[in-house]
């Protein structure tokens, strides 16, 4: 099984990076350079700058705390619509059952991206709406998830004398479906994070995400894409950091389903 602790290491000091980097890197992420044009990467500044002759590592520490804040924020809350939304559908089943399956099958008739540049196209884009946007088209995956497990809990005997016994109903779901369900919910959120961050980027790539002055991992690769052959750090030092928490929160996800999966199959035995 594979250690999480070089996956959590990173992710950690990405979030250093981007939330306690600009206390010690103090220079401005807005302020212009007339004479320092497209630098490459020097002494002085040392992931170079933009078009503009904007201090790269400064844009990149205020970007980093966008791309991640929009990142935790959609995870979680798409996360939690999932886990409420899916346990009430699996612990009541019935007609509440048959309103979550139509629900989740008309947002997938739809693909998720498009529903994006969908929403994203008439609204104007900041962190707190796309947060909210990558969130609300998000939660589908989880919440059929947490359904489905939460099925197969209903379905134990001790649940069942639980509500022969009439014991309250959120007595049930807090004390014994949530810890239950706590592993997948993990999962989800982990996969969701990096998720989420993807989706920003694209939109911004795309011009329909964040809007200047604010600025993100993703818009700060869309800026150099069009001097790339010329000034390959402005793209190439974003898209880095994309990967690595990604690459990172993939792992621990992976990890997590690994050794829950572990626990089942050892549990079962």
């Amino acid at each position: 099984m594979r250690c999480p602790c070089i996956s959590a290491a990173i992710l950690a000091a990405l979030f250093l990076f981007s939330f306690a980097g600009p206390l010690l890197y103090t220079a401005s992420p807005y302020e212009l350079h007339p004479d320092a044009l497209l630098m490459p990467p020097s002494a002085l500044y040392p992931l170079g700058t933009d078009r503009l002759g904007r201090d790269l590592l400064a844009r990149l520490m205020q970007g980093g705390q966008v791309s991640l804040l929009i990142g935790v924020g959609s995870a979680l809350i798409a996360s939690m619509i999932g886990l409420i939304v899916g346990i009430t559908a699996g612990y009541f089943r019935g007609r509440v059952d048959k309103v979550f399956v139509v629900i989740v099958d008309l947002f997938l008739t739809f693909p998720t991206f498009f529903l994006l540049l969908a929403l994203v196209s008439y609204i104007e884009a900041s962190i707190w709406v796309l947060i909210f946007v990558i969130s609300v088209t998000g939660w589908m995956t989880m919440g059929r998830m947490i359904r489905a497990e939460s099925f197969a809990i209903g379905q134990k005997p001790f649940i069942k004398i639980l509500k022969t016994a009439k014991v309250p109903t959120l007595k049930i779901l807090l004390k014994y479906f949530a810890p239950m369900l706590a592993p997948i919910f993990f999962i989800s959120f982990t996969f969701g994070v990096g998720g989420a961050i993807l989706s920003e980027s694209a939109l911004s790539f795309l011009g329909l995400g964040i809007s200047p002055p604010q600025m993100s991992w993703g818009s700060l690769i869309s800026e150099g894409k069009e001097v790339m052959q010329i000034a390959w750090w402005i793209s190439f030092f974003p898209g880095v950091m994309i990967f690595l928490v990604t690459f990172s929160l993939m792992q621990l996800s992976d990890y997590m389903q690994t050794k829950t999966n572990r626990k089942e199959v050892l549990g079962g035995a």
